[in-house]
């Protein structure tokens, strides 16, 4: 199930190819379980956690070493590094805007893509728990986004 969408990363918008059976809450949407502005601000921090590079790698990056120059001109771009750096660092404002016990379950679900019913056990929760927290984690993510306080 693959669709066209744009994403807002650093200020542009970036055209990419999603596949919605791949998260867990495209799932949730279809079944009326999240708002839009949830799931919005989850795709959002999955954005920027697959931009940080925070989950597992698989092999060793081959990327060329930047190249030095010594021109003048308007200052350049962030390179990929000082983009993962800064990706890195919105993940973590965002976690911490969540705060404890919530952050757990966004990480599982939306970061990692783990299913409801295995982040319930990996969290020693009652089952159907998930659907409520993640609810709640989410609606304080958007806050965040949104730039209301949370505290």
């Amino acid at each position: 199930m693959l669709a066209e969408e744009t994403r807002r990363i650093d200020g542009r918008d970036i055209p990419c190819t999603v596949n919605r059976a791949e998260s867990p809450l495209a799932w949730l949407e279809r079944r009326g379980l999240l708002t839009e502005a949830q799931v919005a601000a989850g795709e959002r921090l999955r954005a920027d956690f697959e931009q940080a590079q925070l989950g597992p790698r698989v092999t060793m990056a081959w990327d060329a070493a930047p190249a030095q120059g010594g021109r003048r001109g308007p200052p350049e771009p962030l390179t990929r590094s000082e983009n993962q750096i800064a990706a890195k660092r919105r993940v973590e404002a965002a976690m911490a805007a969540a705060g404890r016990g919530l952050s757990d379950v966004l990480w599982r679900v939306v970061c990692c893509a783990e299913g409801l019913e295995t982040a319930e056990k990996a969290l020693a929760w009652p089952p159907r728990s998930a659907k409520l927290v993640l609810g709640m984690a989410l609606d304080r993510l958007a806050d965040h986004y949104a730039g209301k306080s949370t505290k």
